[in-house]
């Protein structure tokens, strides 16, 4: 359980790995932020929480806008008072085709949301828990396992992964002076409506379609509020959670 009144940010709440992590931070105990693009997705995490929903806060964020995460954290601290935990989750793909098909536009989204998102809401982050007191609080980036062995035709998503894992190494560092820890959860073949087709098959690097397991997206939350539990002298600075038979580890 989190001691009394500490506040969690999670980005992209709404779906997927980001509502898992809402779930488990708030059955924790920690009071919520809930980020994401669109309200309705973030009113039913707040609502599948049952009574530790009312700890919810739900704010409908574009994290590639700069004003829009200024607002998002302003909010958070008008309503709790500090941030001790951001799970800055939110991330898009773009289109399984060859990189000659793929548009600047369609390359631009990934690393908007991916990438620039990511910074704009870790800024905004540091700069809460460098001047909060107690000072300091804990920032947990979620990377992909894509960034070690990336899937056919997904070059937009695997760059901006391997981007994440610099941002977190770099906010680790310069962190460190200020109580600030950070960590990263790479994360494969959780059952979230993303992967929904993987147990049906999914390109293979060798040209086949196979299918794929999954693993309960609950876990994921699990492991994302265990990070998040930990005091500030203690720091989870990688972890990788997958399903157990996907084909990632050795030649599948």
């Amino acid at each position: 359980m989190a001691p009394p009144n500490r506040v969690a940010v999670v980005t992209g709440a709404g779906s997927g790995i980001g509502r898992a992590a809402a779930l488990a931070l708030l059955g924790d105990g920690y009071s919520l932020v809930l980020a994401g693009r669109r309200r309705e997705p973030l009113e039913q995490t707040a609502a599948d929480a049952g009574g530790a929903g009312a700890r919810a806060l739900v704010v409908p964020t574009d994290v590639t806008d700069q004003a829009a995460v200024e607002a998002l954290f302003a909010r958070a601290k008008q309503a709790f008072g500090r941030v001790d935990v951001l799970f800055n989750n939110a991330g898009v793909g773009a289109p399984a085709v060859p990189i000659e098909e793929l548009t600047l536009e369609q390359w631009k989204q990934v690393v908007d949301v991916n990438l620039t998102g990511m910074f704009l809401c870790a800024r905004e982050a540091v700069r809460l828990m460098k001047s909060q007191v107690p000072r300091g609080g804990r920032i947990i980036n979620n990377g992909s396992i894509s960034a070690q062995a990336p899937r056919p035709h997904s070059a937009p998503y695997t760059a901006t992964k391997h981007a994440v894992t610099g941002l977190t190494k770099s906010l680790a560092l310069d962190g460190r002076v200020f109580d600030i820890a950070c960590g990263q959860i790479d994360v494969g073949n959780a059952d979230t409506p993303l992967t929904a087709k993987m147990p049906r098959g999914v390109p293979q690097a060798h040209g086949a379609i196979a299918p794929e397991p999954v693993m309960d997206v609950a876990h994921v939350g699990r492991a994302v509020a265990y990070m998040a539990s930990l005091p500030l002298d203690a720091n989870v600075h990688h972890i990788t959670l997958m399903a157990t038979k996907m084909p990632f580890v050795g030649r599948g």
